[in-house]
């Protein structure tokens, strides 16, 4: 009977033995996501406001995603009871993930010198992938009044994007009302190959 489970391209196959086990998923480079801007934790792009008093900071990190199905792998001729599981190509599908930081400065006297980080903020984190055409695969939006001025979180994309369907493009954003938003953009390939080389090769995927 199949298993379905959630995978990461580098963490070595976990397989239950009455349930699925779900881990993190990752990107078709080997890390676990793509990151805007492209750097550590703390990397983030800035902007400050016009009168110089409100600096906004963010940081965004698409997770791919990847799932698929378990199934038997029969064991050589020779000793056919050691049969083992692999991955099943075809049911292989991505489940994207997407990932918002955030920081709000504030000076107090002097511009751009002393900043406070404290309070709560009207914030909306906004991100869609779409197609090569232009057409959305994916959307998220969250508009929360009260955001903490340091924060990051996670938002589920709820689709499943199918394998192989070529070049997409995530376009996010940050916005803290009234003092200004924070853009980017990130490319991705939904290429399934090294999946498929894995499960024909009975490797975990690299």
């Amino acid at each position: 009977m199949k298993r379905t489970r959630t995978a990461a391209l580098a963490l070595a196959t976990a397989a239950a033995a009455l349930a699925p086990v779900f881990v993190e998923a990752a990107a078709a480079e080997g890390s676990p996501y793509i990151q805007d801007p492209a750097g550590g934790e703390k990397t983030m792009k800035s902007l400050w406001t016009q009168d110089d008093q409100h600096k906004l900071e963010a940081q965004f990190r698409f997770h791919p995603g990847v799932t698929y199905a378990m199934k038997d792998r029969p064991g050589p001729a020779a000793a056919p009871e050691w049969n083992s599981e692999t991955g099943d190509a075809e049911t292989l599908a991505w489940r994207p993930t997407f990932e918002f930081a955030w920081a709000f400065s504030d000076s107090l006297v002097v511009k751009k010198a002393i900043r406070t980080k404290d309070g709560k903020h009207p914030v909306t984190l906004y991100a869609v992938l779409e197609r090569a055409d232009g057409t959305t695969a994916a959307e998220v939006r969250d508009e929360t009044k009260d955001r903490p001025a340091t924060g990051r979180t996670t938002l589920e994309g709820g689709r499943r994007i199918a394998c192989d369907t070529g070049d997409y493009t995530v376009h996010w954003s940050v916005t803290r009302t009234g003092y200004g938003t924070l853009r980017g953009t990130l490319p991705w390939n939904a290429d399934c190959e090294q999946y498929r080389k894995a499960f024909t090769t009975g490797q975990d995927p690299r």
